[in-house]
């Protein structure tokens, strides 16, 4: 069973666990509703998933196999499928959407939540072996004069802002398809409470944390009568950028109210990449699945750093310092063998 909506006590206390006060006091030992919420929003990045189509021999590769309208119960989250609607999916190559809390979604979650999901690489870790450490200055996000050093990792920012003429689909990149449907919904509801709400995997979760930072560093968060908060939760994160960018990061979540929440498995080799020069920003929530009696103990990498795998650690917790791992939010096992053999073979459980 998958978690269902975000209950009362997590509605009310929604700027906390967004982050208000930089998650102080939340994460050790880690607050239950701040493990709802990170469930919540690791299901909507899981989703990319779930919807890609990989299949290289179908007319419609590289797009997602399911239409806005029924997009979150065709991946099979109806509590998601309640609260919200999908605005923007349609890209070649297709990278995430972009979602906005409905009328009933709003009254559960108490704000009008707009929730950006990237998407992250299908084949895990095939990307690390030849990873390159190249920075580049954002431009676009930064002026040219603007923290000139400023650098973020090349690959990253590549990926963010290149565009596809010859694409029926995302003639813009990504970026400005992204931030277009934010300024979109921001303006639609712009009386009322909103939040922003960013979300990603691996490469899914560098994106999202630049993409959070681009709509604080050029205020699509912001009306004349306010200024929305804006919030990116990072599984399995990569780093990001240099010294230079977590200074103008640091002045971003100071002044007015950016705020990242990275989640790291122990295990999972990724979040140390790139290594030199890269620094982490925001704030880290360490979880640890070799704990986990569900899973097997030879796991490999890959199984360390899929995002299912994540989850379940969050689920999950030692019951004290030292004590037995325990499901703490109630959530199916058998989802960590959605796409390996991680589960240990009495659970009966079949990969895939």
């Amino acid at each position: 069973r998958i978690v269902g909506p975000i209950t009362t006590t997590a509605a009310a206390r929604w700027k906390e666990l967004h982050g208000e006060r930089s998650w102080d006091g939340l994460l050790r030992p880690l607050d239950l509703d701040l493990r709802r919420t990170l469930i919540w929003y690791g299901e909507m990045a899981q989703a990319t998933y779930d919807a890609f189509n990989h299949e290289r021999h179908s007319p419609h590769a590289g797009l997602s196999r399911f239409g806005r309208k029924r997009f979150f119960e065709r991946v099979m989250l109806p509590g998601h499928a309640a609260a919200y609607r999908v605005t923007r999916c349609k890209d070649s190559n297709w990278i995430g959407y972009v979602a906005v809390a409905t009328d009933a979604g709003k009254a559960v979650l108490s704000r009008r939540d707009v929730v950006v999901a990237w998407r992250g690489t299908i084949q895990a870790l095939e990307w690390v072996d030849d990873l390159e450490f190249a920075m580049v200055h954002p431009k676009g996000i930064l002026g040219d004069a603007a923290g000139a050093d400023a650098m973020v990792h090349r690959g990253w920012f590549s990926i963010y802002t290149s565009t596809d003429p010859a694409s029926t689909h995302n003639k813009d990149n990504a970026r400005s398809q992204v931030l277009a449907e934010v300024r979109k919904l921001v303006d639609m509801y712009k009386d009322e409470e909103v939040s922003i709400t960013v979300t990603g995997h691996s490469l899914g979760a560098a994106l999202a944390t630049l993409n959070a930072f681009d709509i604080v560093e050029n205020g699509y968060n912001c009306m004349a009568s306010a200024t929305f908060p804006v919030t990116a939760f990072a599984f399995a994160s990569p780093r990001v950028g240099g010294a230079g960018f977590k200074k103008r990061f640091d002045a971003a979540a100071a002044a007015v109210g950016l705020r990242v929440l990275r989640v790291r498995n122990a295990r999972d080799i990724v979040p140390k990449y790139p290594a030199l020069l890269y620094h982490d920003v925001g704030s880290e929530l360490a979880i640890d699945t070799g704990a986990s009696p569900y899973l097997r103990a030879t796991g490999d990498k890959r199984v360390w750093h899929n995002l299912e795998c994540y989850l379940h650690g969050v689920a999950g917790a030692p019951t004290a310092a030292g004590g037995a791992f325990e499901i703490v939010v109630e959530r199916d096992v058998a989802l960590v063998n959605k796409l390996y053999d991680a589960l240990r073979e009495e659970h009966g459980v079949p990969a895939g």
